[in-house]
């Protein structure tokens, strides 16, 4: 091998990323390697013992039995299934005359180790359950694993048996109820909140008591010269002949009554006084006009917005503390502050639209960024959203960052390689994703070494102070 002083830094720097290249192969197939060989048996993992199976011929002799052994487990479940809904059917068709669908068979193996929800009772050996659709649309069952349990076997996809699975074939998409995703709702900052209000038109537990804005007629069998129609003012009085201002407001009827009778006397003997409501309710009617939406969107509504600190605003009450309350809490809330003000008004919240959630993806994905939770949603379909993972992400290693309710910080990390491989059915590691979770795809070693490589050499110390030199491999073969 022979160096010459005319290399320049390109060429030093192809040469050197064809070195770092060969040792990475290599150091891959030696992993490949150890991976093939160093494999415990199931025995041994049951056992504890750490014997290795060294020979490969006999690890690919045990993989293809225990892949025989489920195999044969799904296509005996298969034909009882297929047997229980078509009596007499051969070779996986249905017998002549008998139903396409019957929807109407609980297929259940009494006594199978597997199955979580035990053997059937006599009670329950006539109920009727969907369990898959079998028929034109899907004629095969399917043979699943079933997560429920906990993933407690080591044996993975050996656990495969008849499952739940398609209960209405083509219409699986939609005919799935499930769960509702939270058992309450709590409302929280930027919440769209519908408050539509109603009046009640109940009776009152007590008198009607006379507010500003409302008219009353002031009548006099004695002299017509006192009739007339007057309003309250705002100070709560009314004008009235030779009497001046007179308060009304808060005031019954009946009492209104009495004090002008009391007032007149000194001017008439029997001023015989009778005081008739014309227009009651003022605040209520104004407190309708506020939240009137008939020219717009109809109706009495008005829509606030849960603010920053977590309130919002009303006619009449003003600030009003929501965050964290459920829809019929802040209901109760709302009537009796509203009960308290202006009686007879009913209010009505209604949630038009939650505060958008969030969740966030970083590291080695193939579109980082920010992505809108719409529903439920696990590390997986987070991932996938990202448009997967990249080659030589550290999957086993994936950090979740959430804040709690506090706002402290929280973390845990979880392991998806199996999972992502196809190796593991029911990985512990499929967790619910909370809004503004943050996830990291971490780099591998590899990943870690090659940019060190990257940054300390090839655009750090090459990168100031070159190399003047070259390798013949020409003459390589004179060697």
């Amino acid at each position: 091998m022979t160096y010459h002083a005319t290399m320049t830094p390109r060429q030093r720097r192809q040469h050197f990323a064809l070195l770092i290249s060969l040792g990475m192969v290599l150091a891959a197939l030696a992993g490949v390697l150890f991976s093939l060989v160093d494999v415990p048996s199931e025995t041994a993992l049951q056992g504890g013992s750490a014997r290795v199976a060294s020979d490969r011929s006999a690890v690919h002799c045990a993989l293809a039995r225990s892949t025989a052994t489920f195999r044969e487990r799904c296509a005996l479940d298969q034909a009882r299934t297929r047997q229980t809904l078509w009596p007499g059917a051969e070779d996986g068709r249905a017998a002549e005359g008998s139903s396409a669908l019957r929807h109407d068979v609980r297929v259940r193996h009494a006594g199978h180790a597997s199955d979580p929800l035990g053997p059937l009772s006599p009670e329950q050996s006539d109920d009727v359950m969907l369990c898959q659709a079998l028929g034109p649309a899907a004629p095969w069952p399917i043979c699943g694993v079933d997560c429920a349990a906990g993933n407690c076997s080591r044996r993975g996809w050996e656990d495969m048996r008849m499952i739940r699975w398609q209960q209405y074939a083509q219409g699986e998409y939609c005919g799935q109820a499930r769960l509702p995703h939270v058992p309450e709702y709590r409302l929280r900052v930027g919440d769209d909140i519908d408050l539509v209000y109603r009046l009640t038109r109940e009776q009152t537990s007590g008198p009607y008591r006379l507010e500003v804005g409302d008219e009353v007629r002031v009548e006099s069998f004695t002299d017509p010269e006192l009739n007339r129609e007057l309003l309250i003012q705002p100070d709560g009085t009314i004008t009235l002949r030779l009497l001046g201002q007179v308060h009304a407001n808060g005031k019954t009827v009946q009492q209104l009554t009495d004090d002008l009778e009391r007032l007149y006397k000194k001017y008439y003997k029997i001023p015989a006084i009778t005081v008739t409501p014309l227009k009651v309710n003022t605040r209520l009617e104004d407190l309708r006009e506020s939240v009137d939406a008939r020219y717009g969107q109809g109706g009495l509504q008005r829509v606030a917005r849960v603010t920053p600190e977590g309130t919002i605003g009303l006619p009449v009450l003003g600030s009003v503390f929501v965050q964290g309350l459920s829809l019929e809490e802040l209901r109760r809330e709302l009537n009796e502050r509203y009960n308290a003000e202006i009686p007879g008004i009913e209010v009505t919240p209604v949630l038009v639209q939650r505060a958008p959630r969030y969740v966030y993806v970083l590291g080695e994905v193939a579109v980082p960024g920010r992505y809108e939770l719409t529903g439920p949603t696990t590390l997986l379909q987070a991932l996938s959203m990202a448009g997967s993972w990249n080659v030589g992400a550290h999957i086993d290693q994936i950090v979740v960052f959430r804040r709690g309710d506090d706002w402290r910080l929280l973390a845990t990390m979880v392991d998806l390689q199996a999972a992502l491989y196809g190796n593991a059915p029911c990985p512990p590691g499929e967790i619910w994703i909370a809004d503004s979770d943050v996830i990291i795809v971490p780099k591998s070693p590899i990943l870690r070494a090659t940019d060190f490589i990257d940054l300390v050499f090839t655009r750090g110390i090459y990168g100031v102070f070159p190399l003047n030199s070259s390798i013949s491999f020409a003459k390589l073969s004179t060697i």
